[in-house]
């Protein structure tokens, strides 16, 4: 178990450095992040590379029996090269110039950022692959975080050339784009912009493969400087620091390409069920590279900086959300940030050595995790979950093009349907819809907007061959290029499903839900204030529930009818079905359910698909977690919990945990040598 903090010397004095290997071998400290935004410290000016602080810190580093994730240090350009190369700054949809003074000021399709970073990289990657400090090279940091989307001239020049190499022809993207619509026929690639601020709506097509287009190019900086690495002989797992279910870069397509998955994770104590986002996450992270233990690269060891109101953790509650990441498959749990900055706009922010010093809670707790990870048992990060959360990068692209019947979040969508599964104690695996589907008893596909053909028929033939399936409204409405299909809605799953859909039915939206997502903002309503529909009661029995944003009118083909909408426009009418697929079952739900109507409908999912969890008689405030075969069960809560397990009555405390080798299992899991275990 690999435990450390990102590590930032260079803002100390070197009479700093041996405090602080000592301490972190006080605290069991064996992995650090070094140079992440130390690009003007190594190089002062185009060509002049000073190494040796940079020498002498991961000496002394070695020689104290601590790891280094070397970073490239390419997140943050120096002052000489915005200075000398002034069009490598990114521009808004409106224009603007991005000034540097922060991070992130770069344009990922600048050649003379790419230049320069690549040079930066190489001499990096030839001084150190062998150095035996460094046991992970740690690209970049947090890709895309603070500029989601460049429109500047150079993203124009990239965009034309992704979209040739995508359509192949002008003609392709024409049809592609539906281009006969309000006269935007092109006649050559060279007229294409970036999706810049326009009079009304932009063409939805033209922002899905824009947005397919900066995940690529922000993924293309990862793998150009992980070539970099290789070239020069390094050996050792390249990474880069993902923030979870992030807008911008897709990573199902990510994943393929990293030795190892890390993630950056920040639930905000202020919203009492912020756990649930972060084991959202924690799911997200091990299901993108099935088998590979992963790093929870970042988290705070108390209060964040960068929320209206920052918040310090419970006692307790950094250990426990710490091993809820090592419940859930993570092989190392590291923080931002070593040493609490003195100075700068993350100084506020918390750090495992803070600011006034080891005689404080922060520093014992942190002594204290040292102490218990290093007990722990090795477990391979299998979950053991029978259920599959559908979750697409590219359906949630679709939906941010808006002009749809009802605004809906489509990631907030999803991380209802997890907790709904979570308060229920379920495991919980999260799948691409062409993912393989075949270790599942129980697929939830939640308002998959866009679906192609392949992951249509994927979910079908698991229907098919003995699966249970579940649709929720507002699924498979439109193609890969953001267009219907003719024949109406729901033509590739129809038959699957045995229904066929007139009308969505638009509902007033719901208040936005408060999470952390939301930096601890108030809730606002999402729609419209006036008169209209807001809720859909419905019957059925999973219990029933109110159903929101939409009440479709479908008919049943082959379905059953097994619950109706009870009051409204659509009162009477078919709201969730039950057909016979194959060998298996086809359940639709013809709107979103409240939070009360998915909890009582995943529970008759599963158990259609004769599936129990992990615990029973258990609080929602308990999480109960697979690894291998271990069990781990966590209260997150401020008093006491019970559960049953096996016949068992446990107790946990607050902030505390239980783990228990699992009986239940057919089979212990040892854990492999590779690739199962995270070899640094």
């Amino acid at each position: 178990m690999y435990y450390g903090a990102d590590y930032y010397p260079e803002q100390w004095p070197e009479e700093v450095w041996e405090e602080d290997v000592a301490l972190m071998r006080e605290a069991g400290v064996n992995l650090v992040n070094v140079g992440i935004f130390a690009w003007s410290r190594i190089q002062s000016a185009e060509g002049h590379y000073d190494w040796g602080w940079l020498d002498r810190i991961l000496d002394l580093l070695h020689r104290n029996g601590i790891g280094a994730g070397l970073a490239t240090a390419t997140a943050s350009p120096p002052p000489w090269a915005t200075a000398a190369y002034p069009e490598m700054l990114p521009h808004d949809a409106d224009g603007t110039v991005f000034s540097p003074g922060a991070r992130q000021h770069f344009s990922p399709t600048s050649p003379d950022y790419r230049r320069l970073a690549s040079e930066l990289v190489e001499a990096i990657a030839t001084r150190y692959a062998t150095h035996p400090a460094v046991k992970l090279w740690h690209v970049d940091n947090e890709l895309g975080c603070h500029l989601h989307y460049d429109y500047s001239d150079h993203a124009a020049r990239a965009f034309r050339a992704w979209l040739q190499e995508r359509f192949g022809t002008i003609d392709a993207l024409n049809r592609a784009w539906g281009t006969t619509f309000w006269s935007q026929i092109y006649t050559d690639f060279e007229q294409i912009l970036p999706p810049r601020k326009a009079t009304y709506g932009v063409n939805p097509a033209h922002l899905l493969d824009f947005k397919r287009f900066t995940s690529d190019a922000l993924l293309g900086l990862f793998t150009m400087q992980r070539d970099i690495i290789r070239s020069a002989g390094a050996m050792q797992p390249v990474t880069t620091n993902f923030m979870g279910a992030f807008p911008p870069a897709n990573y199902w397509k990510w994943a393929k390409e990293m030795d190892v998955i890390a993630d950056d994770n920040y639930p905000d104590p202020n919203v009492p069920e912020s756990f649930r986002d972060s084991a959202f996450a924690r799911d997200l992270m091990r299901s993108l590279k099935p088998g590979v233990p992963w790093i929870l690269m970042e988290q705070s060891t108390n209060a964040v900086n960068w929320r209206p109101t920052n918040a310090p953790k419970k006692p307790g509650q950094m250990a426990a959300l710490s091993m809820q990441a090592v419940a859930h498959g993570a092989d190392g749990i590291m923080f931002f940030q070593w040493r609490q900055s003195q100075r700068g706009v993350e100084k506020f922010h918390s750090a495992m050595v803070p600011q006034v010093g080891t005689d404080s809670q922060v520093w014992r707790d942190v002594v204290a995790l040292g102490a218990q990870l290093r007990a722990l048992p090795e477990t391979a990060p299998d979950s053991h979950a029978r259920i599959a959360l559908v979750f697409d990068w590219e359906s949630w692209w679709a939906f941010g093009s808006g002009h749809h019947p009802v605004s809906i979040r489509y990631d907030e969508v999803v991380q209802r349907w997890y907790n709904a599964l979570h308060r229920l104690h379920y495991s919980i695996d999260f799948v691409h819809p062409r993912s393989d589907l075949g270790a599942y008893a129980l697929v939830i596909a939640p308002t998959v907007y866009l679906l192609d053909d392949l992951g249509a028929e994927n979910l079908a033939a698991f229907a098919r061959s003995g699966g249970t399936l579940l649709v929720s409204a507002f699924s498979d409405v439109v193609d890969e290029d953001d267009a219907f299909i003719h024949g109406g809605f729901l033509t590739r799953l129809s038959s699957t499903l045995g229904i066929r859909l007139e009308e969505f039915g638009a509902l007033v939206p719901p208040p936005a839900a408060v999470s952390s997502k939301s930096a601890g903002e108030p809730a606002s309503a999402t729609g419209s204030e006036g008169v209209g529909e807001r809720e859909a009661p419905f019957d059925g029995p999973s219990g029933g529930g109110k159903g929101q944003y939409l009440a479709e009118v479908i008919h049943p083909t082959t379905a059953s009818v097994i619950g109706r909408f009870t009051a409204g426009r659509n009162e009477g009418r078919a709201a969730l079905t039950a057909n016979k697929a194959g060998r298996g079952n086809a359940l639709y739900i013809a709107t979103i359910p409240d939070d009360a109507g998915m909890t009582g409908l995943v529970r008759y999912a599963a158990g259609i698909a004769g599936i129990d969890p992990q615990i029973s008689h258990g609080s929602t405030w308990l999480e109960a977690a697979h690894r291998g075969g271990m069990l781990t069960v966590l209260n997150h809560g401020d008093i006491p919990h019970t559960f049953t397990h096996a016949d068992r009555t446990f107790a946990v405390d607050p902030f505390t945990w239980v783990q228990l080798e699992d009986a239940t299992l057919d089979r212990r899991v040892s854990l492999p040598a590779s690739p199962g275990h995270l070899q640094l």
